[in-house]
C-alpha cells in the first residue's frame, strides 16, 4: 500500500461525490451506496490502517490525537484536502466547516462511535460546527474538507 494508491482510491470517491451538495442527501446517499458493508469502506478502512502501521498516515500528534493533511485540495481530488485522524475516548478541537466537512468513521473497536455515530459516513453542512468526539475505544476518521476549509475556534 501506498500513498499514492491511497490517493487514487479517494480520486475515485471524489469523482463520485462531485458538485453534490455537502448536506443529509449526501450523507444518506454515501452511507446507501459506500457503507460499512461496502468494498468501498472495506478498501479504505484496509488502507487507512495500513497507513497508520507504516507511518504514512497520521504521522503527527497533539493533545492526544495522533492526525495528518495526507493530501491538500487539489483538481484530482474534486477540491478536497483529505485528513485521517486516529482517536480513542477523546474530544477533539471546536472548529467550524465554511464549505461542510464528510467524514468516514472506521472503528478499530466494537462499539466505537464519531460524534454518535457508528461505522460509516458522516457529513456536516456548510455552516455547521462540532468538537469531533470519539467514545467507546477507538477510531480513524478520514475527512474531507471542500478547499480544505476548516476554522479552529478557542
Amino acid at each position: 500500500m501506498s500513498a499514492e494508491h491511497f490517493r487514487a482510491q479517494i480520486v475515485e470517491l471524489s469523482a463520485a461525490i462531485a458538485g453534490r451538495p455537502v448536506d443529509a442527501a449526501l450523507d444518506a446517499w454515501l452511507n446507501a451506496e459506500h457503507g460499512a458493508q461496502s468494498p468501498t469502506y472495506a478498501a479504505l478502512k484496509a488502507s487507512c490502517e495500513q497507513g497508520v502501521a507504516e507511518g504514512w498516515l497520521c504521522n503527527r500528534e497533539g493533545g492526544g490525537i495522533r492526525y495528518g493533511r495526507i493530501f491538500k485540495p487539489a483538481d484530482d481530488l474534486q477540491g478536497f484536502s483529505v485528513d485521517v485522524v486516529d482517536m480513542r475516548d477523546i474530544a477533539g478541537p471546536h472548529h467550524v466547516h465554511p464549505q461542510g466537512e464528510i467524514d468516514l468513521i472506521m472503528p478499530l473497536d466494537d462499539g466505537a462511535t464519531f460524534d454518535g455515530r457508528p461505522a460509516g459516513w458522516c457529513v456536516y453542512p456548510a455552516g455547521s460546527a462540532h468538537s469531533p468526539t470519539v467514545r467507546n475505544g477507538r477510531a480513524l476518521v478520514l475527512y474531507l474538507l471542500p478547499q480544505g476549509q476548516i476554522e479552529f475556534t478557542k
